[in-house]
């Protein structure tokens, strides 16, 4: 059985996402961190308050997953791009004014009824948003992982540099993001004379 590149989205469904959810602070910031970071689904949901901020809510740039929360118990590190820190400065201000809880404890992510978040409701929000953005096929929330990694992998073209931002245990885990995406299959494609 041929092995498959992973599900990736295009630079324009990024873009559609996140301008679709813009003005949704707690469900763009989901898919901001997810896209920014390489993090699982159950991490993301896992996260506290103080794994991302400081009591003063100034946003951390080094973010440690905790053994809980991650992966087979692996730890290690995430580091945030420049452009989160602007928009957990929002959330923050947002979780202020809807009232949720903000020591360091608290879930970062909360439903209505003001606790944690579940791994499902944000695969629901995933869906509803790609709907919304007008996607033309639907992903599975771990695709934004598989995007986050290529990406770094695109960009870098290096393998260990990839691994290391997947936090994958083996390189081999990894060396599926080396495949060519559906997008850069068409791009080479496009200029071929037929």
């Amino acid at each position: 059985m041929p092995y498959l590149s992973p599900q990736t989205l295009t630079r324009d469904e990024v873009h559609a996402l996140l301008t679709a959810s813009r003005r949704h602070p707690r469900d763009h910031l989901i898919f901001s961190l997810a896209l920014g970071t390489g993090l699982r689904l159950s991490e993301l949901v896992g996260l506290d308050v103080g794994d991302v901020y400081f009591p003063t809510g100034e946003p951390r740039i080094r973010v440690r997953v905790r053994p809980e929360i991650a992966k087979r118990g692996r730890t290690g590190d995430v580091f945030l791009p420049d452009a989160l820190p602007p928009k957990l400065r929002t959330f923050w201000t947002y979780k202020l004014e809807r009232g949720e809880r903000v020591e360091s404890t608290a879930p970062l992510f909360c439903a209505l009824s003001r606790r944690r978040l579940s791994p499902r409701r944000i695969q629901v929000l995933f869906r509803s948003w790609q709907v919304h953005a007008g996607f033309d096929r639907l992903y599975p929330f771990h695709a934004i992982r598989h995007t986050a990694v290529s990406n770094v992998y695109r960009a870098s073209r290096d393998l260990f540099l990839a691994q290391r931002f997947a936090r994958h245990a083996s390189p081999l885990t990894t060396v599926i993001y080396t495949h060519p995406s559906d997008e850069e299959l068409r791009e080479r494609l496009r200029s071929m004379a037929c």
